[in-house]
């Protein structure tokens, strides 16, 4: 992104690799040997790794769908708009080219420019509403500019998605002047003139533009009152990452904390059991033998300011209003027999570094569950993917599985006889 005209692929080269990439027939590593930019090839990873379909004929509509008036409304962007209307949507009316506007999650809040691009895009519901973050459907600018937190261009045949390689796009994110906040991002979508060194610098200088009138704004008028009710509380515990806590504020902006260890089991603990859990029951749960009742009572008073403004009840303790966890969401998944799903926000094992017997017992359901789910659809495609799991790695019964159901002479087949042989080598 140093303003110098990218060097692209030809198309032809790209679709071709993209058809062996998606179909399976090259692992992950051959992208490296190929002239696809890096940053593609990443994406690329990414988005055939959530299981997103590259034939899906579009996105699918965000859950903000049905609040997409009250999202606009309250949205930090839509103080901007005449900005972006000015230096963007103006002289595109008869380009072919359309602008967009999207929260940090990736709906799109608004979309204009030429009618008759407008009537294109949304054969791919490239609509207001509609979810184009890059967990939903692949690689595509404003979604992957969002994951990556930084300008990007996408060129036609680079997109994941087929229906989307028709197109080219530029985005660039937009932050919070004060805070840092991630609010959205702006998108010229278009023909191959959108991927061009001076589209880049347009939406850059956009961006800039929109980030400079709301520093203004908040200099010039009085702070609005804070939202009292969150949106979208959940906390993230699967993986090796560090566990977070996150809410979507009523604007869509999207705010995330680290949680303490010992906080995210306690959130993972009150999350199962919507009872509530008495002061002694929450000790023996976290520790059976070294906790004790005072210590609890302490981490339940840091937790409730950790999360505030969810309120955390006593007596016993328990999580007074709904709140979501990629735990509840993964078991909710396999209930439903969307394996698939599933895996999309299983990155690993639940809380791999806790010590608590309880999470231990959870950890091991959650994983049992989803292996026997994956083995049980008969899906190599599916199976792949648990096997790239770190707890994969050593499912010798699974590996098993991958090479007998691969077609003789497959790179899948070979793939599962080379990673067998180094079990056995472990093993020997």
């Amino acid at each position: 992104m140093d303003g110098r005209t990218p060097s692209w692929p030809p198309s032809t080269a790209l679709h071709a690799v993209h058809d062996l990439f998606v179909a399976g027939e090259v692992d992950a590593t051959y992208l490296d040997s190929t002239s696809i930019r890096p940053v593609v090839a990443e994406s690329w990873r990414r988005s055939l790794a959530k299981g997103v379909d590259p034939d899906v004929d579009g996105a699918e509509s965000s859950d903000a769908t049905l609040r997409l008036a009250r999202m606009r409304d309250a949205h930090p962007l839509a103080s901007a708009l005449p900005v972006i209307r000015r230096l963007l949507v103006d002289d595109a009316r008869d380009t072919g080219v359309v602008v967009a506007v999207t929260a940090a999650d990736g709906t799109l809040l608004w979309v204009e420019g030429d009618p008759e691009a407008l009537r294109r895009a949304e054969s791919m519901n490239f609509v207001p509403g509609a979810d184009w973050s890059e967990r939903r459907v692949g690689t595509n600018a404003p979604g992957t500019a969002l994951a990556l937190d930084r300008e990007l261009q996408i060129r036609s045949s680079e997109h994941f998605s087929r229906v989307a390689q028709r197109w080219s796009c530029t985005a660039a994110p937009v932050h919070d002047p004060g805070t840092g906040d991630l609010l959205g991002a702006i998108d010229l979508t278009g023909g191959v003139e959108v991927a061009s060194a001076q589209a880049l610098a347009l939406v850059r200088a956009t961006a800039v533009a929109v980030e400079n009138h709301l520093a203004l704004l908040r200099l010039t008028k009085p702070a609005s009152a804070p939202v009292a009710d969150p949106v979208g509380a959940r906390f993230r515990v699967l993986g090796a990452g560090r566990p977070r806590w996150q809410v979507t504020d009523e604007r869509g902006i999207r705010r995330s904390v680290s949680l303490t260890p010992r906080h995210a089991d306690i959130l993972v603990l009150l999350s199962q059991h919507p009872e509530g859990l008495s002061a002694d029951h929450l000790a023996m749960m976290l520790d059976d033998k070294d906790l004790d009742v005072v210590t609890v009572r302490a981490e339940m008073s840091r937790l409730r300011r950790v999360i505030k403004p969810v309120v955390v009840g006593s007596r016993p303790y328990r999580l007074v209003e709904p709140v979501l966890s990629d735990v509840t969401q993964v078991f909710d998944e396999l209930r439903s027999g969307r394996v698939a799903a599933a895996l999309d926000v299983y990155p690993g094992a639940l809380l791999p570094q806790s010590m608590s017997p309880a999470i231990a017992r959870l950890r091991t359901e959650l994983s049992t569950s989803l292996r026997t789910a994956v083995i049980a659809t008969g899906d190599l495609a599916v199976l792949r993917r648990w096997l790239d799991l770190p707890e994969g790695r050593d499912d010798r019964d699974g590996w098993r599985l991958l090479h007998d159901g691969a077609g003789p002479g497959s790179v899948g087949q070979a793939r599962a006889r080379g990673h067998l042989a180094g079990l056995d080598l472990d093993l020997a």
